[in-house]
C-alpha cells in the first residue's frame, strides 16, 4: 500500500473485460489504477488518457517495472494468463486474474505453485463466490442446516448466445489457441466455482464429460470465427467425500429455461437462483423463501469486519490492505481448470478419467508474450 494509503493498481490489457474492470476499479474506495499496458498502444494511450491513468504501455513489463503499482489486474485472454500471471508474482505484485484462471490445468498449477513459492496474493475473478445467495448458502451450510452434502448441479441454458457467432464478443473467444474452451470456461465457471466454495471445494476424482457443437450458425460468421470450442459441456464429476456433481452448461441449445444452481444435503436443500431453502420440518416437506438483500444489508451493517457488503473488487482491496483474509478462489479456480480438462479428456478418450489422468495428461496452452 502508498504512503497516501491507497492501493495502487495496473491493468494489463484495455479490450472489452479490461475497460468493465476498469469501471469496477473507479467505484472502489481507496483504490488508484495508475497505468493500462496493452499490445494495441494506440488504445491504451487513450483509455489513460481518457480515465486519467498516469501511465500507458505497449508492453506490460513496463508496467510492471512502476514501484508504486502494488498489485495489476490482468485481464487478457486465457491462455495469456498463466505468463503475464507469474511475471507479475516474479517483479512483487499481488495479482488479480479474470477468470478462468489459466488455459489449461498444468498453467493454473504453476500460477498457484508460484504465488505459494513467492508469497503473493493470487485472486480469480469469481464474483458468484460474493453473491448475497452464496453468502446466505453459506450460512446455513456452515450452521449445519443441510447436514452431510451429497450431491449439487449445476444448469445453464442461453438459447443462442455463442460468442462472436451469435452476434457480440470477438473471435478471440471462439478460438482454442486464444481461450482454450468455450461455454465451460465463458459462462459455466461462474456457477462451477460458486458451488464448489459451497461444497468446501472437495477432491476430485473421476469425470465423465461430453462437449458438442451442433447448433447451426451464419457460414461467414462460422468462417471468420474459426470457432473450435464447444457450445454445450455436460459432465458428472465424483468428488471426495461421497459427492457427485452434475454440470451442464450451454452457449447454445434447443431448450427454454435453466434448472440453475442446486446443493443438496441429507436434512436440506437449496435452490440458489431464487434463493429457497428445501427441508422437511414436522414431518412436512417445506419450501421457504428469504430476503436475501435485506439480509445482507443487515448482516453488513452489523458486522461490518465480516466484508459481506464487499463486491469482488472491494473483497480484493481489502485484502490487500490486511482487513479480511483473500477468499481462496486461486485454489478453486485450480480445481474447476481439472474438471474442465477432464471433461475435454474424457470427450476425447470416450471414457471416465481419473483426477491423475488429467493432471498427466494436461499440458501448457500458454501463448509466448
Amino acid at each position: 500500500m502508498s504512503g497516501d494509503g491507497k492501493v495502487k493498481i495496473g491493468i494489463i490489457g484495455a479490450g472489452q473485460i479490461g475497460k468493465v474492470h476498469m469501471g469496477r476499479w473507479e467505484k472502489v474506495p481507496g483504490v488508484e489504477i495508475v497505468g493500462v499496458a496493452d499490445v494495441n498502444e494506440e488504445e491504451a494511450k487513450r483509455v489513460a488518457a481518457a480515465r486519467g491513468f498516469a501511465h500507458a504501455f505497449k508492453d506490460y513489463h513496463d508496467l510492471l517495472k512502476l514501484g508504486e503499482v502494488q498489485a495489476v489486474d490482468v485481464c487478457v485472454h486465457n491462455n495469456l494468463h498463466a505468463p503475464i500471471s507469474i511475471a507479475a508474482m516474479e517483479a512483487g505484485k499481488e495479482v488479480y486474474c479474470e477468470k478462468p484462471l489459466a488455459g489449461s490445468y498444468a498453467d493454473a498449477a504453476r500460477m498457484v505453485a508460484k504465488a505459494g513459492e513467492l508469497g503473493r496474493k493470487l485472486y480469480m475473478q469469481a464474483g458468484g463466490i460474493l453473491a448475497p445467495e452464496t453468502m446466505a448458502a453459506k450460512r446455513l451450510i456452515d450452521d449445519g442446516q443441510l447436514g452431510k452434502l451429497y450431491y449439487a448441479k449445476s444448469s445453464h441454458y442461453r438459447r443462442r448466445g455463442r460468442c462472436y457467432v451469435d452476434g457480440y464478443g470477438s473471435t478471440s473467444f471462439v478460438q482454442k489457441k486464444v481461450a482454450a474452451g468455450g461455454a465451460l470456461y465463458d459462462m459455466g465457471i461462474y456457477a462451477i466455482t460458486k458451488l464448489l466454495y459451497l461444497l468446501g471445494n472437495p477432491e476430485v476424482l473421476t469425470i465423465s464429460g461430453s462437449t458438442f457443437q451442433e447448433i447451426p450458425m451464419y457460414e461467414e460468421r462460422r468462417k471468420q470465427s474459426q470457432f473450435d470450442v464447444e457450445e454445450l459441456a455436460v459432465a458428472i464429476v465424483r468428488m471426495a467425500g461421497g459427492i457427485t456433481f452434475f454440470i451442464e452448461e450451454a452457449w447454445a441449445i434447443h431448450l427454454g429455461g435453466t434448472d440453475g444452481n442446486k446443493i443438496v444435503g441429507s436434512k436440506g436443500g437449496l435452490t440458489l437462483e431464487p434463493f429457497a431453502f428445501h427441508t422437511t420440518l414436522s414431518d412436512m416437506e417445506m419450501d421457504a423463501t428469504v430476503n436475501v438483500k435485506a439480509l445482507m444489508s443487515r448482516w453488513g451493517s452489523c458486522f461490518p469486519e465480516s466484508q459481506l457488503s464487499l463486491d469482488r473488487e472491494g473483497h480484493w482491496a481489502a485484502a490487500l490492505r490486511g482487513e479480511t483474509e483473500l477468499l481462496p478462489t486461486a485454489a478453486i479456480g485450480l480445481n474447476m481448470m481439472l474438471i474442465a480438462e477432464g471433461v475435454y479428456l474424457s470427450q476425447q478418450l470416450g471414457r471416465e478419467v481419473t483426477a491423475d489422468e488429467v493432471k498427466k495428461h494436461s499440458k501448457s496452452t500458454a501463448l509466448k508474450v
